[in-house]
């Protein structure tokens, strides 16, 4: 098996739902007592909400470049880097270092394509939702992309204030239902969980559209290359 580098602690939430999604994934499809070869860089959330709050991109970039050198230097042969929004540094990171750099978007949308799905609602941090690093990629793919017209900065704070620190409210998921049921008004016909906190909130069973998690399928792609 391949060795991953996974830059993590962005929130350590949801990087802890990482760790376990690839290593279920590895036993589940090697059987026995196997688990996923990964070497981790967990990062101090703080400082790098901090910078992201000031718009540092160029400092945000510098702190992840460090990050995936690390595991370049440790011996990693791919890097994931486990948050969505810090994905509009992962131009940074693919510069460099001379490894595989699996974008989480590009499951997201192989994953929607392969169903069918042509029109898609982006949840996320205001960053995500906002920005056009996410939006772009996967219009890129051939997808139509709805983003909320009202509600962004609410729906950001319940991830910063709550899921990244594990207050998980039934107030806040009516908060989401009810901004998925208002894309859904719009003409999506799924939603993407652009935040990888979001599935600690949100699910199948709470959603008037199918929810395709970022985190899962983000991990599905680990465990692809660990056994590549």
């Amino acid at each position: 098996m391949k060795t991953i580098g996974l830059i993590g602690g962005m929130s350590w939430e949801s990087t802890a739902l990482y760790y376990a999604a690839i290593n279920k994934e590895i036993t589940k499809r090697k059987g026995g007592l196997h688990s996923a070869p990964i070497l981790m860089h967990s990062v101090d959330f703080d400082p790098i909400a901090k910078m992201q709050a000031a718009h540092d991109w160029d400092g945000l970039g510098a702190a992840m470049v460090d990050s995936a050198q690390r595991l370049d230097r440790a011996g990693a042969q791919a890097i994931f880097l486990a948050t969505n929004t810090m994905h509009n540094v992962a131009h940074r990171i693919e510069d460099s270092v001379d490894l595989p750099f699996v974008h989480i978007a590009e499951p997201t949308a192989d994953a929607l394509l392969a169903d069918g799905i042509e029109r898609v609602a982006l949840l996320g941090t205001a960053f995500t939702m906002e920005m056009p690093f996410y939006v772009d990629r996967l219009k890129a793919k051939g997808l139509g992309v709805l983003v909320p017209e009202v509600d962004r900065t609410n729906l950001s704070g319940i991830i910063y204030n709550e899921l990244c620190k594990g207050i998980i409210r039934d107030q806040s998921r009516l908060v989401y239902i009810d901004t998925i049921n208002k894309l859904k008004a719009r003409g999506a016909e799924a939603v993407i969980l652009g935040c990888t906190e979001i599935t600690m909130l949100i699910s199948d069973d709470d959603s008037p559209i199918p929810t395709y998690d970022t985190t899962a399928l983000h991990a599905g792609a680990a465990a692809d290359f660990i056994l590549s």
